[in-house]
């Protein structure tokens, strides 16, 4: 599908999800193809003036963000995982940030969720935002509502979201995200870069 709209590149900006270490290695069948096609639609958006806003889950030593009642994070406050400076948070090598990129710390599923990142949005005065990452039943699905709630545009690059279940990703690119953004493939979002 390419977009009916035109995408203007200083009104838009990419949004790179959970692409962390340990998140990435959890998906070992589909890392490569992954990481290889979201390195290179990052460097589209650059060469094109996308604005590259990378989101990655972080928490303080002791976990005082997490509550005992939350049922996503407690169990990770025992694992040890995901502590800021940890080398498991970081953004995969395959798709480091450049200088000008930014990096948004969030604190729970949605990219919105203890971030600055709609601060961010608004003095950039973007109106476009595309998305792709990695749980697309997690920060995909969450950040995604809380876009069109917003009423920003929204575009879902569905080949460079992955989830442990197969089912629930084709259900979720194929009948519930359409609802809410253009869904389309990482080719198909170059193509219509290529337009401008």
């Amino acid at each position: 599908m390419n977009s009916k709209r035109k995408i203007i590149p200083k009104e838009t900006a990419i949004l790179c999800m959970d692409y962390q270490k340990d998140i990435v290695n959890s998906y070992a069948a589909k890392q490569e193809s992954l990481l290889r096609q979201a390195a290179k639609v990052l460097d589209v958006c650059r060469q094109n003036e996308v604005l590259v806003i990378y989101v990655v889950v972080q928490f303080r030593n002791g976990y005082p963000e997490i509550g005992s009642q939350n049922k996503t994070f407690a169990g990770v406050s025992k694992t040890g995982r995901f502590v800021i400076g940890s080398s498991g948070t970081e953004v995969h090598e395959s798709v480091s940030p450049k200088d000008d990129d930014i990096i948004v710390t969030k604190r729970r599923v949605s990219g919105f969720a203890g971030s600055d990142l709609d601060l961010i949005l608004r003095a950039r005065q973007i109106k476009r935002l595309v998305l792709f990452g990695i749980a697309t039943s997690g920060v995909v699905l969450s950040t995604l509502r809380q876009v069109a709630d917003m009423d920003y545009e929204c575009m879902v690059l569905e080949d460079l979201c992955a989830d442990q279940d197969a089912e629930v990703h084709q259900c979720l690119v194929g009948k519930i995200f359409p609802r809410q953004a253009e869904v389309m493939t990482s080719m198909e979002f170059i193509g219509c870069l290529a337009q401008n």
